[in-house]
């Protein structure tokens, strides 16, 4: 932790003169403090002050790809925040088919039904490698009673959630295969990496999320290729030529 962390301020000129300094000893804030993602994570509508009440322990976890961070119908006991990574929802349809409901990253909350008490409703499977925090339900339910704002930001993130689970229902399960797969590159293109990859997912996962075959799957992905869209990188990875991704769209878009 480097040392411009050691001291930080609390609240303002109403509640503390300028030049008081705020001294960080808790390790747990003191780790919060120094992550990437906090601003945007749940945790980032917490000051200094509100960090420091932390008790529970926050795990700091890395997975690999194909690993499950939790399974569906496992108990409930913590949600997640991903600070690297990305993650696939799976579930298991009546006929024993699974099926890709939904990709989270950078940021994200899931495991969100265990603030509920209740069971997690799919697999979460790393895609890449991911890191995640742990964050223990009670040590939630905790903060959470005491600042309002923690309570809206969960609100916040249920529904975005929700908005997501419809976005996949709505975008990558309707019209035609080519329609989907080029809408399934542009919802990855979301989860890139700094150097510009997207995680490519196989083609048989690409058939769990659209509901297709894996062998039209891979035909739409060479046709992909073929026309500059998908731009090779390596194992497990693409670029995505975002101008001919759009164009492709709307030339679908523009047919009667």
């Amino acid at each position: 932790m480097s040392a411009k962390h050691d001291l930080l301020p609390v609240g303002g000129p109403s509640t503390a003169p300028a030049n008081v300094r705020h001294v960080v000893f808790n390790p747990q804030a003191r780790a919060c403090l120094g992550c990437g993602v906090r601003r945007s994570s749940l945790f980032g509508v917490l000051d200094v002050a509100a960090l420091e009440h932390i008790h529970g322990h926050i795990a700091d976890l890395q997975v690999q790809p194909g690993q499950r961070l939790f399974s569906a119908n496992d108990p409930g006991l913590a949600a997640f925040t991903l600070r690297e990574g990305v993650v696939r929802m799976e579930r298991m349809s009546e006929r024993g088919e699974r099926r890709i409901v939904r990709l989270a990253g950078r940021s994200d909350l899931i495991g969100l039904e265990a603030l509920l008490g209740q069971t997690y409703s799919a697999d979460a499977v790393a895609c890449t490698p991911v890191k995640v925090c742990r964050l223990p339900r009670m040590m939630i339910d905790e903060l959470a009673k005491d600042h309002a704002e923690m309570r809206r930001d969960l609100m916040k993130r249920w529904q975005a959630a929700l908005d997501e689970a419809e976005e996949w229902l709505t975008e990558l399960s309707a019209g035609s295969a080519r329609w989907r797969m080029l809408r399934l590159l542009l919802k990855i293109s979301e989860f890139s990496e700094p150097d510009g990859r997207v995680w490519l997912p196989s083609r048989q996962q690409m058939g769990a999320m659209l509901g297709m075959t894996v062998e039209t799957a891979s035909r739409l992905i060479s046709a992909l290729k073929r026309e500059g869209v998908v731009l090779a990188a390596d194992a497990g990875h693409a670029r995505l030529a975002m101008p001919q991704l759009m164009a492709a769209l709307r030339a679908l878009s523009d047919e009667p």
